[in-house]
């Protein structure tokens, strides 16, 4: 605590403030962040540690831009009647047992996101599942909640399934199949209790709704077959683009914009309505976020925490312990700030650690597992989440919407029993994480 600095400490106040107007509701939490964005950035200027060019550097633009492009191309295909579509024919297989349900959902957002990222995923399920709630007459909240917190789960998994995935990959030089076999199986561990918990916890509101499935397939078809083909080719292309990107050097951004570009020359949409359909208080409240986060990292309070932790590893015999602490310390930052920024602070302490004789490959594991797992906490640590609250916000119906404490009532849970899980795995099983 002596090494703490005015700046740190007036960082972390704006912080605690901004996420006290957030989680409190007592403005809208894009009008929140933005408040806390321009307060950041003005106290930062005076006193000297952050600046407005470092606040514009801090918005992760390829976070903003991909979600811009792919909720375009979901705009786009949601008139052709794909989701309709697909919404009947999910509900048959569940045959309309809202557990099977939330199951299956559950499963298809998991396997997804270790493919594509876990919140192009969300994007697409989350409209989904609030048709398939609609014609089922039954609530989406525990719906999209289960898709946004198990999408970062198996987002975990792979090396591409969540962006500080590819930033740890890339620095400890881990490839994908090498990624899989170290965080395939606890990711499953965690997978399977959560879902189990989640059953659990909604255990009141998974119950039959109104609607008998078997009555909803003659009038729900598609109804732009070849505008739905235009448009499921152009994202074919966003997903090989996406399995290749890290091959190529794009960044997801630039696949997402390329099946864009390609979509709008196929369809020639209006593009008024298709940039109206663009959540823009969403991409708002990132880009606050982002700046706000800017400013900690700024001040150095990021570092110091990451220097604590490692001054931990430099004895050999508790390397098993600094693993667990990283991994739980990770977890909570991540339900609090974001977990790129952390990401990006402790890979060079990391590397740093590397040049001193630490077998730094179990502390690569312990951070993986931690900011992937650390998102579930609240509504705003991880972007998947921020799209499932959106979309309930949209649906329209009022026992849909989620408030922030009503998603710690489950996203805590979730948040530390999937850690508890994972540290189980990483004690018995630390053999495994010390290779790379």
């Amino acid at each position: 605590m002596d090494n703490l600095t005015p700046e740190m400490w007036t960082s972390a106040a704006v912080l605690v403030a901004a996420y006290g107007l957030i989680f409190s509701e007592v403005l809208h939490r894009t009008s929140a962040a933005i408040f806390g964005a321009v307060a950041m950035i003005g106290i930062g200027m005076w006193m000297g540690f952050y600046t407005q060019e470092a606040a514009i550097l801090a918005v992760d633009a390829n976070t903003i831009l991909l979600l811009a492009a792919m909720m375009m191309l979901v705009a786009l295909l949601r008139p052709t009647g794909a989701f309709d579509f697909a919404a009947v024919h999910i509900t048959h297989w569940a045959k309309g047992n809202p557990k099977l349900l939330l199951i299956y959902l559950s499963l298809a957002v998991s396997v997804i996101s270790t493919i594509l990222d876990n919140v192009t995923t969300v994007i697409v399920f989350a409209p989904l599942t609030v048709l398939i709630c609609r014609l089922l007459k039954i609530n989406p909240m525990p719906y999209l909640m289960a898709e946004a917190m198990l999408s970062n789960i198996g987002g975990a998994a792979t090396l591409v399934g969540d962006p500080p995935n590819l930033m740890i990959g890339s620095a400890g030089d881990i490839s994908f199949n090498s990624f899989l076999v170290h965080m395939g199986l606890p990711v499953l561990v965690v997978w399977i209790g959560t879902v189990g918990l989640m059953l659990y916890l909604f255990r009141d509101q998974l119950t039959d709704g109104g609607k008998d499935p078997k009555t909803l397939v003659a009038t729900h078809a598609i109804k732009d077959a070849a505008g739905l083909k235009r448009i499921l080719f152009s994202l074919a292309i966003v997903v090989v683009l996406f399995f290749i990107h890290h091959t190529l050097h794009f960044l997801p951004a630039y696949a997402s914009f390329i099946g864009l570009t390609l979509a709008l020359l196929l369809m020639r949409p209006d593009m008024e309505k298709l940039f109206s359909s663009v959540n823009w208080s969403v991409l708002f409240f990132f880009a606050g976020l982002f700046m706000i986060v800017g400013g900690v990292e700024s001040s150095g309070l990021l570092e110091l925490l990451g220097h604590q932790l490692a001054e931990l590893a430099t004895d050999p015999s508790k390397l098993l312990m600094t693993g667990l602490v990283l991994m739980w310390v990770a977890a909570i930052l991540s339900a609090v700030v974001d977990n790129i920024p952390f990401t990006v602070t402790m890979i060079p302490i990391i590397l740093g650690l590397e040049g001193s004789g630490v077998n730094i490959a179990p502390l690569w594991w312990a951070l993986a597992l931690g900011v992937g797992l650390g998102g579930n906490g609240t509504h705003i640590g991880a972007t998947a989440n921020i799209i499932a609250v959106s979309e309930l916000e949209k649906s329209g119906m009022p026992e849909a919407k989620v408030t922030p404490l009503q998603w710690m009532r489950t996203g805590m849970p979730v948040m530390f029993f999937g850690l508890l899980l994972a540290s189980v795995f990483y004690l018995l099983f630390f053999e495994l994480f010390t290779t790379i």
